[in-house]
């Protein structure tokens, strides 16, 4: 296994166009024998937003935790520009430039703002004033309130920490797990804006979401997932308008205005 690769330092390396992240027919589960993800393939470039949307349980967590080297991948493989990654653990990942914001307990509840931040920053912590510059640029309310602790925020609140502590260290990849989960309509619109603004920054950024209309709308390309893997794939808007998408998997939530 290849262990080289670009450091992480600005979200912006790379080329346009360039393969950033491969997944290649990865087999994939939590137990010995029981596999979630079957001959399951997805590509990202650079600069791409990707969306991921199916049916509950059909191994959308599951892929991206696969790439973060927290599930064990079986069979395929796994690159981030052209180096071998499969099975990496996450520390090492978090070190060449992938971050990862899971859907629930995704921050330290009795840690401040500023510390949750921190905590991102473990193996770099001597970027932390130009790393905290970008994030608050992108999440300006929490510049404000980085002496609040977070286990006093809402859940969008906690959101916007997850997500800005996983861009501390500089990702050139951001895989994301349902950031508008359990959130009220107004702050799922703002969680989804606030992808478009990481992604606009120059992170590439794989998202899955239960949301599959308002993420098909935002993303580049998409792929719906049906059981264990990759059933259709196109870019947003061509998912959002296929017959057989809609019927399957969006229903009338996937018709356009």
């Amino acid at each position: 296994m290849t262990t080289t690769g670009p450091e992480a330092a600005s979200p912006t390396t790379g080329r346009a166009g360039e393969l950033v992240v491969e997944v290649r027919g990865i087999t994939a589960g939590y137990l010995p024998g029981v596999d979630i993800l079957t001959d399951c393939s997805l590509t990202a470039s650079q600069g791409e937003l990707i969306g991921i949307i199916g049916p509950n349980g059909a191994g959308k967590s599951t892929l991206l935790k696969a790439i973060f080297g927290l599930v064990k991948v079986r069979a395929g493989s796994i690159n981030l520009y052209g180096d071998d990654i499969t099975n990496l653990k996450a520390n090492k990942l978090v070190s060449k430039g992938v971050g990862f914001v899971p859907q629930t307990n995704n921050v330290f509840p009795t840690l401040t703002i500023q510390e949750n931040l921190e905590m991102g920053l473990f193996q770099n912590p001597k970027g932390l004033k130009e790393r905290l510059e970008f994030v608050t640029s992108i999440f300006p309310d929490l510049s404000k309130r980085l002496g609040q602790r977070a286990g006093s925020l809402s859940g969008g609140e906690r959101q916007m920490v997850a997500m800005s502590r996983a861009l501390m260290m500089g990702p050139h990849v951001l895989l994301l797990d349902e950031p508008s989960a359990g959130l009220s309509p107004v702050r799922q619109d703002e969680a989804f804006l606030r992808v478009k603004e990481i992604n606009q920054a120059g992170v590439t950024t794989i998202m899955v979401e239960q949301n599959a209309r308002r993420c098909l709308q935002i993303c580049d390309r998409g792929y719906v997932l049906d059981q264990g893997t990759d059933a259709y794939t196109g870019t947003g808007r061509e998912l959002l308008n296929d017959p057989k998408v809609i019927g399957l998997y969006l229903g009338t939530l996937g018709q356009e205005d």
